[in-house]
């Protein structure tokens, strides 16, 4: 006799495989394509907002997106792996230190806002320099070209940091005295 978490389980994993479902946290700013039937015509309507909220339970998964419309607070909880939503982009990753954002049904405006997660991207000069340097026997005059190019800006930040160095060491006379 299965239980009801292996029947869910086992539900879970089939829904899994037939649709890919992006990740996105609270805090990030998301558009949710929402299939809405008309009669006899099935169309997709975008819903786009902070997600606000997000539960993990299973197949009981589900996610509260809010949107400000015409002026007014506009809140929709999804279902997760339900078969209305089409579609899920993150447009935004926000950056936030609460699992539920729920403080921002009270403020407007300015203070309503989320900064923004800056991903840093390490690794792609390296990658750039292999593909340069595995190109660099098919075409001489391009890597000439690139080299001198690398050597100008080198030379415009070293005086920028030597014109900082100068200030901190006038700086520190000025205290001393």
């Amino acid at each position: 006799m299965k239980t009801i978490e292996d029947i869910n389980k086992a539900n879970l994993e089939k829904l899994i495989s037939k649709k890919k479902i992006t990740e996105f946290f609270p805090g990030d700013t998301i558009r949710v394509g929402v299939r809405i039937i008309e009669g006899k015509r099935e169309r997709v309507q975008n819903f786009e907002g902070v997600c606000i909220a997000k539960k993990n339970r299973n197949i009981n998964s589900s996610f509260t997106v809010r949107k400000i419309s015409f002026g007014e607070g506009v809140e929709r909880t999804f279902s997760l792996y339900s078969p209305v939503i089409s579609s899920i982009k993150v447009i935004r990753s926000g950056q936030v230190k609460r699992a539920k954002l729920y403080y921002l049904r009270d403020r407007k405006g300015k203070s309503a806002r989320i900064a923004e997660k800056i991903k840093k991207n390490i690794g792609i000069e390296v990658e750039v320099k292999e593909k340069a340097t595995t190109d660099a026997p098919q075409n001489i005059s391009t890597e000439s070209k690139e080299t001198p190019k690398m050597e100008i800006k080198k030379e415009e930040v070293k005086p920028t940091k030597k014109t900082t160095e100068k200030k901190e060491t006038k700086k520190q006379e000025n205290l001393k005295k």
